[in-house]
């Protein structure tokens, strides 16, 4: 059984993820040639190249990819152990990897994070925004809000609220370009969504697919609600948006509000191995607490309209 040097691993990793020995010598704070030594190490013991040499830098052999998949593993199990390790039971401190999509990341999202640091100004939230479902079992983050319910079994998971979509203007545009009155005229004014072909929610894009058959004139597409919402607030068309904008954003109009998607659940997920980890707790905590603020004050609206 051949026994590897985990300082070697370790810089192994380190030349496979910045595909350079320079940029892996520059993170280690260890010269070129004292990297190149310990990866000719490696190889020598393994007895097999794990790198191909370019020009340009450095990729993975076949077995420079099987090595590099088991210490990424082993690297994120390390970030767990540590994680977990660090937690305190009185403070809370550290970085907590949240992900979700563009829009909710940034339209309701980010706009409170705020208050969290108010209660714990040494954590430290990195937030990873994009429409890609990661991988929270592999860490890849430590915290999901997901617009579906997440598929993994070994999840814990937390129902927050539902999210519809519907249609969404400016006054000023309403007022230069008129009102719709039905569904059929829309045909008559820009449409502005996210495109069938990017990654959405399925009954966002089954509203934007009934919304096309229309004859739409002019369409506006962007991979996400923030841009899609930029595009509504400047004047540019009617927007189909999610409805939990309406409260900070109370200046938009609902266009043709019985033409909204079916309800998209909203849940926060973790790892089942960072169930006693105090950052996520906070971090869950306080998003409900938010939760429930943002459903007082949308019952507070509407009994204020009826």
């Amino acid at each position: 059984m051949i026994t590897m040097d985990w300082d070697k691993l370790r810089i192994f990793h380190a030349v496979a993820d910045a595909g350079s020995l320079t940029h892996a010598g520059d993170k280690l704070n260890l010269s070129q040639s004292a990297v190149s030594r310990q990866i000719r190490g490696l190889e020598e013991q393994l007895n097999t190249n794990l790198f191909h040499r370019h020009a340009r830098g450095l990729i993975l052999t076949e077995q420079g990819e099987l090595l590099f998949d088991a210490t990424t593993a082993m690297t994120k199990r390390l970030d767990t152990a540590a994680a977990r390790i660090r937690d305190s039971e009185e403070e809370v401190f550290g970085e907590l990897r949240v992900t979700t999509t563009t829009g909710f990341g940034t339209l309701w999202l980010a706009p409170r994070l705020s208050k969290l640091y108010e209660k714990y100004p040494d954590l430290k939230v990195n937030l990873m925004l994009e429409e890609r479902v990661l991988d929270l079992p592999m860490r890849e983050a430590d915290v999901a809000i997901r617009l579906k319910e997440p598929s993994q079994a070994d999840l814990i998971r937390k129902r927050l609220m539902t999210v519809r979509m519907g249609l969404y203007a400016s006054p000023d545009y309403l007022k230069a370009e008129g009102t719709p009155e039905k569904i059929e005229d829309i045909s008559d004014h820009r449409l502005i969504c996210q495109s069938t072909e990017s990654d959405q929610v399925g009954a966002g894009l089954q509203l934007v697919q009934k919304l096309l058959t229309h004859d739409v004139r002019s369409t506006l597409t962007v991979n996400n609600y923030f841009g899609v919402l930029q595009a509504v607030l400047h004047n540019l068309g009617i927007g189909v948006l999610p409805d939990y904008l309406i409260q900070d954003f109370p200046e938009l109009v609902q266009v043709l509000p019985d033409v909204m998607s079916a309800e998209v659940p909203v849940f926060l997920a973790y790892p089942e191995e960072l169930r006693q980890s105090k950052r996520v707790a906070v971090f869950r905590d306080f998003v409900q607490d938010e939760i429930i603020t943002y459903r007082k004050q949308l019952r507070a609206k509407e009994a204020a309209k009826g």
